[in-house]
């Protein structure tokens, strides 16, 4: 059996350039084999963006509401169209190699979503795919949003798990450009508010369970890549 190893860090609520410069750092890591694959949970401040894919027309937030809101916008390069990141709301971003797992991002796409799947049964929710939408439902409701990019098939990007968001901030644009589905989330479904860390818990075992691995070893921000002598400060040095 494959001893396969995870590195998670939680890094709280970060910048949503700086995880985005963080991941392209890792991944020329994992591209190199220098690192193990590498989970990052976290939160962002108010953030629109908006994938390869995204039409534009779908951010209706004027200059004044995104200013009024403290919104940042990023054009990105994840699949999709135009989502919501904020606090209360749990992003993951798994930078893995698919070599190790299985070279099929649908399956990979599939997996994420099963991730979500199960920590909202931890709470007694009955969540489910939509067929014709990447993403996790509750009902006609998108609890998560999934967008990612693979090269040489090792992944970025990942999933924005909405908890305890405030819903409000999904008016300043048509959620991954469908106009007849509502967002939703743990806090609005279970009408009570919800400790992040024991959620952050939770996804890490379901990751742990649905890619198999063996290990799982948790960093600290600054020590993540402190591996084969490597010295790379995960905040300072990108």
């Amino acid at each position: 059996m494959i001893n396969k190893k995870l590195k998670y860090s939680d890094l709280g609520t970060i910048d949503y350039k700086e995880a985005w410069d963080l991941q392209k750092t890792i991944f020329e890591l994992r591209s190199q084999q220098k690192i193990d694959d590498v989970l990052l949970l976290l939160e962002h401040p108010n953030t629109y963006t908006l994938g390869k894919t995204a039409d534009g027309n779908n951010l209706v937030g004027n200059v004044e509401y995104l200013q009024k809101n403290r919104i940042s916008v990023y054009d990105i390069d994840r699949g999709g169209d135009i989502t919501y990141h904020g606090p209360g709301q749990i992003v993951g971003y798994p930078i893995i190699d698919l070599n190790n797992w299985g070279k099929d991002t649908h399956k990979y796409l599939r997996a994420l979503e099963e991730i979500i799947i199960r920590t909202c049964g931890d709470y007694g929710l009955a969540a489910e795919r939509v067929p014709k939408y990447t993403g996790v439902w509750i009902e006609n409701r998108k609890i998560a949003a999934i967008g990612i990019k693979v090269t040489r098939w090792i992944t970025m990007h990942g999933f924005a798990f909405n908890v305890n968001t405030d819903l409000s901030l999904y008016n300043g644009i048509i959620p991954c450009g469908i106009t007849n589905k509502e967002v939703t989330s743990l806090n609005k479904e279970l009408n009570t508010k919800l400790d992040l860390s024991e959620i952050k818990s939770k996804i890490l075992n379901h990751t742990k369970k649905i890619f198999g691995y063996s290990n799982i070893e948790t960093r600290d921000a600054d020590n993540l890549f402190r591996q084969a002598d490597m010295r790379v400060s995960l905040i300072n040095n990108v």
